[in-house]
């Protein structure tokens, strides 16, 4: 039994292009849905927190406040790099798109992409070092370095094709509507 309103796609299968009055192309937004795996490594990152800080709890009711106080500082790294982990990805807004890493993030702004294309090439199976052939959201930016946006391997698109087509079409409405080619 289909439930529309429990779906986060249901505004892909609307048939108006209608801005929801909420709709502010100023914010930066991711535009898709974190993947399966991203989200899922990140919450068993978050339930062996929660074990951590039990733990830690136990070692402080002991008395071992050097011990308890360590055990905290685990679990909050643990918590923090779950959260950091659930914010890497694509993100766009009327400024530029921004690749959010895990270290690192780099911001180009729309009238600095010369090109935005989908190509072959290698890429990372889930960000680990093993290349496989795949699909790749490239974008070129003036000067002519290379940065690759999307993959269709990593933790947001493993085993989710359509919703990586989606996601590189929609990178490519955002500079279509705003990049350098819009101002002229």
């Amino acid at each position: 039994m289909p439930l529309p309103f429990l779906t986060a796609d249901r505004a892909f299968d609307a048939t108006d292009d209608v801005a929801l009055p909420y709709d502010d192309h100023d914010e930066w937004r991711r535009p898709y849905r974190p993947g399966p795996w991203r989200v899922g490594v990140a919450a068993l990152a978050l339930l062996l927190a929660s074990f951590v800080l039990f733990a830690a709890v136990i070692i402080a009711a002991a008395a071992a406040l050097g011990g308890a106080l360590a055990t905290f500082g685990l679990a909050a790294a643990i918590i923090v790099g779950a959260l950091r982990a659930l914010r890497v990805g694509t993100w766009v807004s009327r400024h530029g798109v921004r690749r959010v890493g895990f270290f690192s993030t780099a911001t180009v702004a729309w009238p600095q992409v010369t090109e935005l294309r989908t190509v072959q090439q290698p890429v990372r199976w889930l960000g680990l070092p093993r290349t496989v052939q795949g699909q790749a959201l490239a974008l070129v930016r003036q000067g002519g370095e290379q940065i690759t946006l999307l993959t269709d391997h990593n933790g947001d698109f493993l085993s989710r094709i359509e919703a990586f087509d989606r996601a590189a079409d929609t990178v490519e409405a955002w500079n279509a509507e705003y990049g350098a080619h819009a101002s002229r």
